[in-house]
Parts: C-alpha cells; structure tokens; sequence
C-alpha cells in the first residue's frame, strides 16, 4: 500500500499536496481497498444505514441561473409556484404514511418570498407532527437574509424557533471559485458558503457536505473543495456525513463532463480517506444507480443516502420504498439498519441487530 495511504490508516492525515499525489498516481482499486480499509476501521464491514424522508420543493421561483439546473423559474412565470401550507401539510401526510421521519425543504431562490411565509410553514410543521425539519441551502438562507433586513446569525435563530432542524449541504457543487464562475457565475462565492455553512454549525443546525463532479474540474480542484470542507469540520464538528455526486444533463448550456465509473470511486475511495473527521460517506444510489451503488459501499460508503421519496430536480434511479432498501443492502452483502438525521439506530420490524464484523473487500 502507498505509504501516504497507510499513514492515514494508521491515525495520519493527507496534506493537500499528498492528496494530490495520489489522485494523480494511484488507480481506482488502490484506492477503493484503502477506502473500504479505513471505512472499516471506522464502521466495520457489515452495516449499511439508509433513512427516509421527503423533499418538499416549496417553490420554483429562482434567480440565481444556475447552467446546470433545469428547475428554476422565472418570477412571473405562468408555470411559477409557492406551495401553500395545506399543500404542504399534504406532502408531509403523504410521507408520513410511508415511514418517512424527515423532511428536506428546499426551493428556488425566490427574490421576494417573506420570511413570515417560512416561519409560518416551519412553525405549521412542527406543530403539527413534530417530524425533523431540514431545509434551505445557503444560497436560500443569503437571500432570505437580505429580503428579511436581518444579519444571517439572527435570521438562523429565529428559524431555528420556528422548527428548522438541520441544514444540507446543497450548492456547493464545486468549492473553486474558478469553476463557480463557470456553472453558477450569481450564486455565493466559495468563502460566502464556507462562512454561512459555519454559522450555521455554530447555531447548533449540522448537516451534510456535497461535492458534485462532472463539469470539467481538475484533480487540485476536487482536493480544495475537500481542503474546504475538512477545514470547516475542524472549526465546527457539524458534518455528519459527506456525500459526493455527478452531475445529469438538465440543459443545453452545460455539457456535463462523462465520469467513468472508475473515476468516480477513486473520487469516492479519496474522499472516504482525505475527511478523516467526518463520519459518513454516502453514495447517492438515486444518482449513481444500483448497480454502481453496491460497488461504492465497498470502496468508502457506509450508507445509501436514502428512500426519497420525491424529487423534481434530479432523474432518480434510486430506491422507492423502505422494503427495496433493506433489499438491495443484503443483496450488496450488507446488513441495512434504519437510521435518523444524527444517524442513530431506528428498529425495523423483521430485522435483526446489526453487527460490526468486516467482509472481505469485493470490488
């Protein structure tokens, strides 16, 4: 094994530049069985945690013009929406009977929305089911900031004691400011997302990390957003999981840069060992599709991402019920366990405890 990767395995860390020296010498499988190696030193080799919750899109309206993004509307749009928040209340009646303990709003950046729309839909919520309320990007939370005339720091709290729980790690995509400028030239810059992201741990909302490839990025490019992201964690702890993505074709202004599979499992497999101190790596089977799925939780991932229940900007190719994920991990050779936002275990009728004895790596 490469020295820089035992080192890691033994207790060291990657700098930037050893990162960058093995994502440019190492092959895929090097990588994956250093992957699969320090994902079991830190979950064992048989479970595999999957969750299930709903994505509410409660408007469409946005003017940021992302290249990639076929979702946005225009303001005034015959086909622009707000969701009210009976029809949200429906969504949730709809998730809830699937099983679903979490909800994920997350919309357009909508220019004009008022804040009481959010603390009105939040409060409603958490009133009414109390289920874990995740929500708004930070390029959502920059932007209500301005419209609501109040300093991000007290616009966090007044969420927070509406009902919002947590936040994602949605916009990231690619934390560089050269490719920023090329996929999403009006939205926050790198250090606007860095700062909101670690205000917002410091207000006591964790979350998830992204990174999103496929857009003509370069290997120091993929090491500096990680650089990024490792450097927040250290300030703050308030990543529970990391979760890398490929881009889909959504729009004729963006070409989307083919990752093959190999490519991205060596992204995966360094990710897996370069965030030393987040504790979760998930693969996004409903992007990266079943097959390819399995293979990730051989190379670093230790969940599934989750059961979405609904999703209007991606094409889902990924599980649809609680049943086909409990299936597809044995079928992977692993044992599924249910699990919350702070990835705690849930019980699941019919399935056993899971153990933390490790499988031989298979990929």
């Amino acid at each position: 094994m490469h020295p820089y990767l035992k080192n890691v395995l033994e207790g060291g860390r990657l700098s930037f530049e050893e990162g960058v020296e093995v994502m440019k010498t190492l092959d895929w499988f090097e990588m994956g069985q250093a992957g699969w190696a320090y994902r079991c030193q830190k979950h064992g080799g048989q479970a595999v945690s999957y969750t299930m919750f709903r994505v509410i899109n409660y408007t469409n309206v946005c003017n940021v013009d992302c290249k990639f993004c076929s979702f946005q509307t225009q303001l005034g749009s015959k086909s622009a929406y707000i969701l009210s928040k009976d029809e949200v209340f429906q969504k949730i009646d709809e998730a809830m009977a699937k099983n679903a303990d979490q909800i994920f709003f997350q919309g357009g950046v909508h220019p004009e929305l008022p804040l009481d729309y959010y603390l009105d839909v939040l409060s409603g919520v958490k009133q009414r089911y109390g289920i874990h309320i995740r929500g708004f990007s930070v390029v959502e939370l920059l932007n209500l900031s301005k419209v609501a005339e109040k300093p991000l720091g007290e616009l966090l709290e007044v969420l927070k004691n509406a009902g919002l729980d947590s936040v994602p790690g949605a916009g990231a995509e690619l934390l560089v400011e050269r490719m920023r400028q090329k996929l999403s030239p009006n939205k926050c810059t790198t250090d606007q997302w860095c700062a909101t992201m670690e205000e917002c741990h410091l207000h006591g909302l964790a979350g998830s990390a992204t990174m999103v490839v496929g857009a003509g990025e370069i290997v120091e490019e993929i090491v500096m957003h990680l650089e990024a992201i490792r450097r927040i964690q250290d300030n703050t702890g308030g990543f529970h999981s990391f979760i890398p993505w490929l881009y889909q074709q959504q729009t004729k202004r963006f070409a989307v840069q083919a990752i093959r599979p190999d490519e991205f499992f060596k992204i995966l497999a360094f990710s897996r060992l370069y965030l030393d101190n987040i504790d979760n790596i998930e693969t996004s089977v409903m992007v990266l599709g079943k097959d390819l799925g399995k293979i990730a939780l051989r190379v670093g991932a230790n969940d599934v991402s989750s059961v979405v229940i609904e999703e209007n900007v991606l094409k889902s190719h990924g599980l649809r019920s609680e049943h086909e994920a409990n299936k597809y991990i044995r079928e992977a050779g692993f044992t599924p366990f249910r699990r919350d936002f702070n990835y705690q275990t849930m019980p699941i009728p019919g399935i056993s405890n899971v153990t933390n004895q490790s499988t031989a790596i298979s990929v």
